[in-house]
């Protein structure tokens, strides 16, 4: 009797776990172009920033124009600031050197960074130099980490620095086609762009609807995007823009995705 008490407690214990592994992943994303924390009332104000952030608890954001010890903002370090700010871990690259300081993007993340690095994304005619910051983090009850990228895209009129820019991404992705992959950032394209064309061969825009976040006070374009590979593993679960018009220039685009892709 105690045998097969001890085997059925056994089983259901087994079973249990397996449940528990088996369980979609769920995170919570936001992408924000947050204007060096200059807001649309001319106001310097990183609190307002971070107040934001905080509203809809992300697990991982991708921060574009991001100042760190620039005249403009006061010599702030940005990316310091805003982790103290919201209690999160941050990495921060430079793409350039500005008025004295560094400009760049960030990214804030509850989950820990198992390594990072920036890679400069073509630039052509003199334009400003812009790059994917790509990060791998680690997942809680999870045996794969995730592999975030964070961008921020040429704005002039043509695509050509655009599409090469989408190239270059969706290349340095292919090397890690085995993780689980998001892509964040200000991708200064429209959703029928060939820009989101060519980023859509190795991605999926995890939202169908159109979802405006520019101009911030009466959004008609949207250019911020997040977009996951591979195909079918990942489960939107929420998406929305921010009704938020005054603490940047880009209202942020929030997501909850579940990756469902099994161990």
């Amino acid at each position: 009797m105690v045998r097969r008490l001890n085997a059925l407690l056994f089983v259901i214990a087994f079973g249990t776990s397996a449940v528990v592994a088996a369980e979609p992943f769920r995170v919570r994303i936001l992408s924000y172009n947050i204007h060096h924390g200059e807001g649309m009332d001319g106001k310097l104000d990183l609190a307002r920033i971070a107040k934001v952030i905080r509203s809809v608890s992300p697990d991982i954001v991708a921060l574009q124009e991001v100042d760190d010890q620039v005249r403009r903002s006061r010599r702030v370090k940005q990316p310091m600031e805003l982790a103290r700010l919201t209690n999160m871990q941050v990495v921060f690259e430079k793409n350039i050197d500005y008025q004295g300081g560094r400009y760049g993007n960030a990214v804030l993340s509850r989950f820990p960074f198992v390594q990072h690095k920036n890679v400069h994304l073509p630039s052509f005619d003199k334009g400003e130099q812009r790059g994917v910051l790509i990060c791998r983090l680690r997942l809680p009850s999870r045996q794969q980490p995730l592999l975030f990228l964070a961008t921020h895209l040429d704005h002039r009129r043509r695509d050509r620095e655009r599409l090469a820019s989408a190239e270059r991404i969706n290349a340095l992705s292919d090397a890690y086609e085995k993780l689980p992959a998001l892509l964040v950032g200000d991708l200064n394209a429209t959703r029928d762009s060939d820009v989101l064309a060519r980023f859509q061969q190795n991605w999926q825009i995890v939202h169908r609807e159109e979802l405006p976040t520019v101009p911030v006070d009466k959004p008609t374009r949207q250019i911020d995007f997040i977009l996951a590979r591979p195909a079918g593993a990942w489960k939107t679960v929420e998406v929305r823009v921010l009704a938020e018009a005054i603490a940047s220039d880009h209202r942020p685009l929030f997501a909850v995705l579940e990756w469902t892709d099994p161990q």
